[in-house]
């Protein structure tokens, strides 16, 4: 027992001075801060000017804790749960971000603890290459002032709403406290080439199309492929202006489904609303108040994304339209989204911030029901230190059309959410 306690103290404290150790310099290049710094900031910037002295680990992460006061209630077969007013379980992040030799970057994120997954698990991670000088010094330079290359199992980077989302306790970069109602989010094994020319930026890109990976399902699931091409200009009188277009397409996934809006393990924000009272094995009580696109052949999604800033002012836009089909093929169905956050930043620094989103989006269910479902977020938050965000929200959110046999029938939840991140 003491041989087991004084290793256990050995690796505890060699964990401990690990960061001291490896963060003499903190930030990488070709890196997006996870701090305040990093608002904003959407692709990492591309660095032409090398800091690289050597094997560098930067140690980080993130820790978030919301108190929730929702109430919800509906007219479906089954009780909504009702809901008390109290805090959620802790979310945490541990980042491990490598410079490996000039131009080559490892990243890796594991969640330690999450909504739907409270044990450890790995997120994903992946390599980025912007410079090729491990083959050759030079090697291939005036190509690769322009190109970047990102492989690994690795959150794929389609439209730009995953840039200003909550990942698990990395909520530094939300103004809110919620996500979207139709969530793109997914991590796939895949790869990624950037092209970036002064406000200019193109991607293409493919994944096997599996969020859980294995070998026994050659058959049931096809690649994904994926592409952005956007415009994103700073002028010098404090005005940015930024548009892309995002696509990507799916030919099938018969083993579980297109993983594209329902690819977050973590869960949502919102903590048990709007699933059902008591059902055994309820897969909704973590993804409560999203909406899932659920097909299985022939997806296509497109995104378009504004994005205006002058001062403090900032405006930022989803444009989005799905379409697919189900298991038996025989039928095309098509989700929309809309939202639009308006924000104002001011204090210094831009230390506080107040803003509102509406989100909407409808489709048609399987069965034939042509659905709405509406979000209304009222937020405002203060940055104590540029790695410690405090918010506060104010959620509405209402579905309609829903047939009387569903649980979402006439279904709606509001409430304030308060929620503290710490993010480094």
């Amino acid at each position: 027992m003491k041989t087991t306690t004084k290793i256990f103290a050995t690796l505890l404290m060699a964990l401990l001075a690990l960061p001291a150790m490896a963060q003499t310099q903190r930030d990488l290049d070709n890196f997006r801060y996870r701090d305040q710094r990093g608002i904003n900031q959407f692709e990492a910037p591309k660095d032409t000017v090398s800091t690289f002295e050597g094997l560098h680990v930067r140690v980080g992460g993130a820790s978030t804790l919301q108190f929730q006061a929702l109430t919800q209630e509906g007219e479906g077969p089954v009780p909504l749960q009702e809901l008390g007013s109290n805090f959620n379980l802790a979310t945490a992040n541990l980042d491990l971000d490598v410079a490996l030799y000039d131009g080559v970057r490892m990243h890796l994120r594991t969640y330690l603890s999450s909504q739907h997954h409270t044990e450890a698990y790995v997120k994903g991670g992946y390599i980025q290459i912007d410079k090729l000088d491990f083959i050759k010094e030079g090697f291939a330079e005036g190509l690769m002032d322009h190109l970047r290359i990102k492989i690994g199992h690795m959150e794929n980077n389609y439209g730009d709403g995953h840039f200003r989302r909550t990942d698990n306790a990395q909520a530094i970069y939300n103004p809110f406290v919620g996500n979207y109602v139709m969530d793109a989010f997914t991590t796939e094994v895949g790869a990624e080439v950037y092209y970036f020319n002064g406000p200019w930026l193109g991607m293409v890109g493919f994944t096997n199309g599996k969020l859980n990976q294995n070998v026994t399902d050659k058959d049931q699931t096809s690649p994904s492929f994926l592409g952005k091409l956007g415009y994103d200009n700073q002028a010098e009188e404090g005005l940015r202006f930024r548009l892309t277009g995002s696509v990507f397409h799916s030919a099938h996934n018969a083993a579980r489904g297109v993983y594209l809006y329902r690819g977050d393990r973590a869960g949502s924000r919102y903590y048990s609303v709007i699933s059902e009272e008591g059902r055994e094995g309820n897969s909704d009580g973590f993804r409560g108040g999203m909406v899932v696109p659920d097909f299985q052949n022939e997806m296509t999604s497109f995104m378009i994304n504004p994005f205006l800033k002058y001062g403090g002012l900032e405006f930022f836009g989803i444009i989005e339209t799905v379409t697919g089909k189900d298991s038996d093929e025989s039928n095309t169905r098509t989700y929309n989204q809309f939202s639009g956050e308006l924000l104002y930043r001011f204090g210094n620094d831009d230390d506080f911030h107040i803003g509102a989103r509406y989100n909407t989006v409808n489709g048609d269910l399987e069965t034939g029901e042509d659905i709405d479902v509406d979000r209304f977020q009222l937020a405002a938050g203060w940055y104590m230190t540029r790695n410690i965000l405090m918010k506060v929200e104010y959620v509405n959110q209402n579905y309609n059309g829903y047939p009387s046999t569903d649980y979402h029938h006439e279904a709606k939840f509001d409430g304030l959410m308060l929620e503290a991140a710490i993010s480094f």
